[in-house]
């Protein structure tokens, strides 16, 4: 199974529709977004335009946009949300993801997990703390770094990162 890991949209809708075409391309089943969509339409894009299963997890970008959003019954239907931090087990593996590093490595820190994702920094990196992978998968936003996002191979337990310039 092949999962997309994002981070750091910040609204940037022509960037989001190369991930997404990309995902669609490769048949992505699952996308893990670790904060900063910045506004609910971006959301909104995302669920019109991605039909396998989402995670989304709040940052900073996100709070008194999203995070005050009245969100209804069944309006994301495939899509679970976390204010703070999610984790869910894929694959065999227990996954925790995050907006902000410092929590992300107390999550890797803790032992609970096999991986963990975060955002903020737009920065993508790896690194492996107590046997769990940390990433960071970049930004899709285009800011400070280039942009990029992973994929995550779970036949392969391997990582890919993607540049998003260098998609069609």
């Amino acid at each position: 199974m092949l999962i997309a890991i994002i981070s750091d949209t910040h609204d940037n809708i022509p960037n989001l529709k190369k991930v997404l075409d990309y995902c669609r391309k490769q048949k992505v089943e699952k996308m893990i977004h670790c904060g900063d969509l910045a506004t609910i339409e971006t959301l909104d894009f995302i669920n019109k335009n991605f039909s396998g299963e989402i995670f989304f997890t709040f940052g900073n970008m996100d709070e008194g946009h999203i995070s005050t959003y009245n969100f209804k019954d069944n309006q994301y239907s495939h899509t679970q949300i976390f204010p703070d931090f999610g984790h869910a087990e894929i694959a065999g593996k227990k996954v925790a993801f995050v907006h902000y590093p410092d929590v992300a490595k107390q999550l890797c820190e803790s032992g609970e997990y096999d991986f963990v994702f975060h955002g903020h920094t737009h920065k993508p990196w790896t690194e492996i703390i107590n046997n769990c992978t940390l990433l960071n998968p970049g930004n899709v936003a285009n800011q400070y770094y280039p942009p990029t996002f992973a994929i995550w191979d779970t036949e392969k337990n391997s990582f890919e990162l993607i540049r998003i310039n260098s998609l069609p």
